[in-house]
């Protein structure tokens, strides 16, 4: 059933398994403990940073289906994309496994999209399982949307940490697990913003309404929720979306957690936060979803957000048009 921007799955489906792989550095944060590898070198053993970073994701899918215990022949699909051009990350991880693939691009909302459309996918009936994952790599996105790392240039105060990180989990039905109860799909926001390196502020208009169209659409209110989780706003996005949100007539601050603010240890020395595909899919898989399978949260809505920029556009001086996609997740 669809009502307004959001789909409700008549069969729920569950998140079976979930695995994380990240950075050295961002697991001297929260995730430090929850985190299924710590990479003790960035570079993970490749010649290059888009390598690590396709070897991160491919071993992230692995991990979750090793997780799940259906083994690759039980998987059906997987679905992912990433930062990168072409998304080759996502592309050439899949050529590790026999199961079809679905390349998405959604940027840093790319693991919030895989799981409402992988849940579309099996509450339909279409498929019996799922892999939703995504990742990132800072090194390898700063080469491709800012400057080359080896330039040294000065990071503005509003700019954020790209994660190096890969999250991934497998969908199927059962009696057990998570359940994705509904998925909202989200709209194209674009606020006229053109700094590249202020994503928070680009980003944090399509969250709001987003989130506002989600609670519409379910009748549902900020306090039916143990957990509001945005996907990469960071500190200064964090703020204007809460302004955005409470213009609306909603109040998500006593609820309202984002992933990129709340990723790295000392939030002071890294400027806005975290962010990148990898930032909202460690969290998740790593944190989020391993304290609900303990029963500490209940009900989260999760509501990753994307710049969907490039270079050439970037050149060529146009704004950032950006989007979210949620997905209501329960016990």
């Amino acid at each position: 059933m669809k009502k307004g921007n959001t789909i409700f799955f008549k069969n729920p489906p569950r998140i079976l398994s979930h695995a994380a792989i990240c950075g050295s550095k961002e697991t001297e944060g929260i995730l430090g403990k929850y985190a299924d590898v710590t990479l003790e070198d960035d570079m993970y053993g490749e010649s290059t940073y888009e390598k690590a970073e396709c070897k991160m994701l491919s071993a992230a899918i692995s991990l979750a289906i090793k997780k799940s215990r259906l083994g690759e022949s039980g998987i059906d699909v997987l679905l992912s994309g990433d930062l990168l051009n072409q998304i080759i990350s996502a592309s050439f991880a899949a050529r590790d496994f026999t199961f079809p693939f679905l390349g998405l691009y959604s940027a840093c909302s790319t693991m919030s999209e895989s799981i409402l459309l992988g849940s579309a996918l099996v509450d339909g009936g279409y498929v019996k399982t799922a892999v939703c994952a995504t990742g990132s790599h800072f090194a390898s996105a700063e080469r491709q949307y800012r400057y080359p790392l080896e330039l040294g240039c000065t990071r503005p105060p509003q700019a954020q940490w790209t994660v190096t990180g890969a999250g991934g989990l497998v969908l199927g039905s059962g009696q057990k697990g998570v359940k994705v109860v509904n998925g909202t799909m989200g709209t194209v926001c674009d606020y006229g913003v053109t700094d590249v390196n202020n994503m928070g502020a680009a980003m944090a208009p399509a969250a709001a309404k987003t989130i506002v169209s989600h609670f519409v659409d379910t009748g549902t209110a900020p306090e039916d929720y143990d957990l509001i989780l945005t996907g990469d706003l960071g500190a200064l996005g964090s703020r204007i979306l809460k302004d955005l949100t409470w213009e609306k007539g909603y109040d998500v601050s006593s609820r309202h957690v984002d992933c990129g603010e709340i990723v790295y240890k000392v939030i002071e020395s890294e400027f806005q936060g975290g962010s990148g595909a990898g930032c909202s899919a460690t969290v998740l898989n790593a944190y989020v979803l391993t304290k609900m399978d303990a029963g500490l949260y209940k009900r989260v809505l999760f509501a990753a957000t994307g710049a969907l920029l490039s270079t050439v556009s970037s050149g060529q001086g146009e704004s950032i048009p950006c989007i979210s996609h949620a997905v209501q997740l329960e016990v």
